[in-house]
């Protein structure tokens, strides 16, 4: 079997904070769909589409992990050699597929975060990232740190694209998408020590800290858009009184 860095004293913790990453990357999700339905703004589609692939990852690896820790069938007891050739090799197939799948899935995400504020899109630079992508996916199962080391040069390209939109807009939203992905970047580089087991457990939780910062802001997109219901609602009830009142002025002019 191959191994995993988390810590035993870690171990199922790292499963429910990826159940919980996947909360709220897919509440991101929804959430940009459904800005995008009122909007029409394509922009607001591919950012969840980049939230609902890194949510997807999320599943993959919960699902690979549940496996790992969780199936007894695939696991020996402490000093006991593993009786199968079969299952040992059943059990490397799928660490090796339900991993594989986080990290491609993870990076395409981040990569179509990243392409999204970029004006000049050729299919050419698609190909490129795409390529590299799937090498830094497929290579990271030798070695491990070539996938954070792949997520960290996206996270920071996508974390200075913001920053661009920043110096424009100057919105709150903005800067709290750029120190979420700033955190993430910062997790992800810590990934790249997790053979120090502790280093593992830090960086989960530093990445806990970045999703956090998601849900803050979702919880204040919700509440915008709440406000916005309330206003228009309140509009609309101000001009049907007005028309209502000035019927009633021209009655009184008739009588």
């Amino acid at each position: 079997m191959k191994i995993v860095f988390t810590p035993d004293w870690f171990l199922g913790s790292d499963v429910l904070i990826e159940i919980f990453s996947f909360i709220i990357l897919f509440a991101f999700f929804y959430l940009s769909v459904k800005n995008y339905k009122l909007s029409k703004n394509k922009n607001s589609l591919y950012l969840g589409i980049g939230f609902l692939l890194i949510a997807l990852a999320e599943i993959a690896t919960i699902l690979t992990k549940f496996v790992l820790y969780f199936d007894t069938s695939f696991t020996q007891e402490i000093g006991r050699a593993i009786i199968t050739y079969q299952v040992v090799n059943s059990i490397d197939i799928f660490y090796y597929i339900g991993f594989f799948f986080h990290k491609l899935l993870t990076l395409l995400g981040f990569y179509v975060i990243y392409r999204l504020p970029l004006k000049r899109k050729s299919s050419g630079d698609v190909l490129i990232g795409l390529t590299f992508i799937i090498i830094a996916a497929l290579f990271s199962q030798g070695i491990y740190y070539l996938f954070h080391l792949a997520a960290v040069v996206l996270l920071i390209l996508i974390t200075r694209n913001y920053y661009e939109i920043y110096k424009k807009n100057k919105s709150g939203n903005t800067i709290m998408l750029i120190i979420a992905f700033s955190i993430l970047a910062f997790s992800h580089a810590i990934f790249i020590l997790s053979e120090l087991r502790v280093l593992y457990a830090l960086a989960q939780s530093i990445q806990v800290v970045s999703y956090l910062i998601l849900l803050i802001l979702i919880i204040r997109i919700i509440r915008v858009s709440k406000e916005g219901l309330k206003d228009e609602r309140k509009k609309k009830s101000s001009r049907h009184n007005i028309r209502h009142v000035g019927d009633y002025s021209r009655k009184k002019r008739k009588n």
